[in-house]
């Protein structure tokens, strides 16, 4: 399931009539899988100054530059005149009208060589939107990136390349104990009245059955129509992303279906991946994605999703399930977490950038 060709320019050089400024010796080029280690690097440097902590890992970061996730992302590094990486850009064509872009630049260089850096990454950003905008035939294409909520720096080289803060969200964890094993009967399918949960089917290879997916991608595309910040993405677009985390299982999607219908109707779902241990600790679970119909709810399908997964954490031997919560939603959504034990961990904030795309 893996999605048409990589739709962005592989060399950076054919996106500029001049190469952006840079200090003298310093260039931007291509990155392989050797820098992998350099890049973790740069990115615990960040996370720990910007958040308080870091967290990155290698895995993290590889599909980011290995196929299949090179599909979908290009990647382009600044080094410096000893040949040092000392910063990175990153593009992912996430959906339709929509690429994300990772900005990490050395926290250990000189204020205006991190600036010079800064503009030419944004310089990169904005000419591969417009390449990949005309490709899929846009007139406008919004390049999404991000910065932690204390992280002043970050949010100034955004606002000064244009960027505007659209959202802010709360990275949100639950402690799981033992015992909450049991608060479903059996996590891999369990009934309350007239909903049932269930893990999706397998075969006998333990892939997973197509049409239990689509009803997956089906429930969460009608979910999410009137989120903030929805853009379409097809089925094999949204198979292909998801199996690129480094913790996703397939044991870790469930469907919500209604029995009073015949045959049963599937009306919310939820996507979850294996958390990576702490030092000295053990895996959480994450909830990526929790969706519900429009015409489902009020009937404790959220409810009955959340209590699936923490109920299957506690039984995998886990310590905490993790998730993600709109803090500018008007539908007051995070009442559920709050009420069922999820508490803010740190903060994030999404800037968006609309480029206009050259006939």
């Amino acid at each position: 399931m893996i999605p048409a060709d990589n739709r962005f320019e592989s060399h950076p050089d054919r996106l500029f009539p001049a190469p952006p400024p840079l200090p003298a010796g310093w260039t931007l080029g291509g990155v392989d899988e050797s820098a992998l280690p350099r890049l973790t690097e740069l990115l615990r440097a960040h996370e720990d100054s910007a958040r308080g902590w870091a967290a990155a890992a290698e895995d993290d970061l590889r599909i980011a530059i290995t196929a299949p996730g090179t599909a979908t992302r290009e990647n382009v590094v600044i080094r410096d005149l000893s040949g040092e990486i000392v910063a990175w850009g990153g593009v992912h064509d996430r959906a339709q009208g929509r690429m994300l872009f990772v900005h990490l630049v050395a926290r250990t260089i000189a204020d205006h060589e991190a600036d010079q850096c800064s503009a030419a990454l944004f310089a990169w950003a904005d000419a591969q939107a417009q390449h990949v905008g005309a490709v899929r035939g846009l007139g406008v294409q919004q390049i999404d990136s991000g910065a932690f909520a204390d992280d002043r720096r970050q949010q100034a080289w955004l606002r000064g390349a244009g960027f505007r803060q659209v959202r802010t969200w709360w990275q949100m964890s639950r402690p799981v104990l033992p015992e909450e094993a049991g608060l479903v009967p059996d996590s891999r399918q369990w009934s309350n009245g007239d909903v049932s949960f269930r893990q999706v089917r397998h075969s006998a290879d333990g892939m997973p059955d197509e049409t239990d997916l689509r009803a997956v991608h089906d429930v969460l595309e009608g979910a999410f129509t009137d989120h903030f910040n929805s853009n379409e993405e097809t089925f094999e677009e949204f198979c292909h992303r998801l199996r690129e985390d480094p913790g996703h299982r397939w044991d870790h999607w469930w469907l919500a279906e209604l029995t009073d219908a015949n045959p049963p109707q599937p009306c919310g779902a939820l996507v979850g991946t294996e958390l990576v241990a702490a030092p000295g600790g053990v895996p959480g679970s994450y909830v990526d994605y929790i969706g519900v119909l429009e015409s489902a709810r009020g009937r404790g399908v959220a409810k009955g999703l959340l209590h699936t997964i923490i109920a299957d954490a506690a039984a995998r031997g886990r310590d905490r399930v993790g998730l993600e919560v709109d803090a500018d939603s008007p539908t007051g959504a995070e009442g559920i977490y709050v009420a069922m034990g999820w508490r803010t961990s740190y903060v994030t904030q999404s800037w968006h950038r609309e480029v206009t795309v050259p006939r």
